[in-house]
């Protein structure tokens, strides 16, 4: 279970950056202010429950690299952010990464 909790964490990671871009505009602000605070909380709730099984360091870099990816991906789909080989290649090796650090695990 602790692994399901970590994955969730992760996804609920990608949650706040993009409150914080919402809160980039007058009109959104406030919204992408809560949503950000919200996302951060559940986001680092379900971290505290995974770690009670996982190690600190095992946990933290597949936390942050659901992360990092799922922020990257969803800053090319939604709001314009450059795409080159080289972003998606940098994204894949954070990916093993992560994937390397469950497998060892």
């Amino acid at each position: 279970m602790a692994w399901v909790y970590l994955v969730f964490a992760g996804l609920f990671e990608i949650g706040w950056p993009v409150g914080l871009k919402m809160a980039q505009q007058a009109e959104t602000r406030i919204s992408g202010i809560l949503i950000a605070i919200a996302f951060m909380a559940v986001s680092g709730f379900l971290l505290w429950l995974a770690q009670k099984e996982i190690p600190i360091g095992t946990s933290y870099a597949v936390w942050t690299g659901i992360g990092a990816a799922g922020t990257f991906l969803v800053g090319i789909m939604f709001y314009g952010d450059p795409a080159s080989l080289g972003r998606y290649l940098g994204v894949i090796l954070i990916i093993a990464g992560v994937a390397t650090l469950k497998l060892a695990h």
